[in-house]
C-alpha cells in the first residue's frame, strides 16, 4: 500500500558535489550542491541550481563560469562543510586544505583533490522560485590520470568511491550490480 504525501523533491540519490566559481584569487568560493545533473549528450550541457541568497549565486552570475567538482568518500567532510558555511565568513580552499587549480577554458579554479572537473560555461539562467537554475555548455572536462583505465581508456569513477546525497545523508556506492544494456545482451551458448 501507498501513502499520498506532499510533492517534494525525493528524486535521490544525486551526486554531492563542490561547485567552484570566482574569476580572481580573491574571489574564489566554493559551494556544495547536490541539485546538479545532465541535462544533453550533444552538445554537452549540464545544470546547477542554487539559491539566489548564496554567497557564490553573484559571483556565478556575474562572471558566467564554474566548475563542478566531483566527489568522493574522502572528501565528505570538505563536501558537507563547504555546504553549511558561507564563503562571506571562511575561506574555504584554506579552511579545507583544497587546492585550487587552473582550468583550460574558464577562469574559475578546479578543485585538485577531485577525481573529476567539469568547467561550465553558463548559458541561461532560469528563476524558478527557491533556486536558480544554472543551464551551461560543458566547455572542458579534466580527469585525475589515476582513475583512467590504462587498457581501455575509460574513466573508472567507482574506484574513487564517489560521494552521493540521499535525502540530508552522504553515502557511499555499494557493489555493481550490472551495466548498461545487460538485461539485453545474448548470451553465450
Amino acid at each position: 500500500m501507498k501513502t499520498n504525501w506532499k510533492p517534494g523533491t525525493m528524486i535521490y540519490p544525486l551526486p554531492a558535489v563542490l561547485v567552484s566559481c570566482g574569476n580572481t584569487e580573491s574571489e574564489y568560493n566554493i559551494l556544495t550542491v547536490a541539485w546538479t545533473g545532465t541535462i544533453c549528450t550533444n552538445p554537452p550541457m549540464c545544470y546547477v541550481s542554487i539559491r539566489p541568497e548564496r554567497y557564490s549565486y553573484p559571483i556565478i552570475k556575474k562572471n558566467m563560469e564554474f566548475v563542478i567538482n566531483l566527489t568522493t568518500k574522502d572528501m565528505a567532510y570538505p563536501t558537507d562543510w563547504c555546504g553549511v558555511r558561507s564563503g562571506k565568513d571562511h575561506h574555504k580552499f584554506e579552511e579545507m586544505k583544497l587546492t585550487p587549480g587552473k582550468c583550460s577554458m574558464v577562469s574559475a579554479p578546479l578543485i585538485e583533490e577531485s577525481p573529476l572537473c567539469i568547467e561550465c560555461r553558463v548559458k541561461e539562467i532560469i528563476s524558478l522560485g527557491s533556486h536558480d537554475m544554472f543551464i551551461s555548455d560543458v566547455v572542458n572536462v579534466r580527469a585525475d590520470d589515476k582513475y583512467i583505465n590504462k587498457e581501455t581508456g575509460k574513466f573508472e569513477f567507482t574506484d574513487a568511491i564517489p560521494l552521493v546525497y540521499v535525502h540530508g545523508g552522504y553515502y557511499e556506492l555499494g557493489k555493481k550490480i550490472g551495466k548498461f544494456g545487460w538485461s539485453v545482451e545474448k548470451k553465450p551458448k
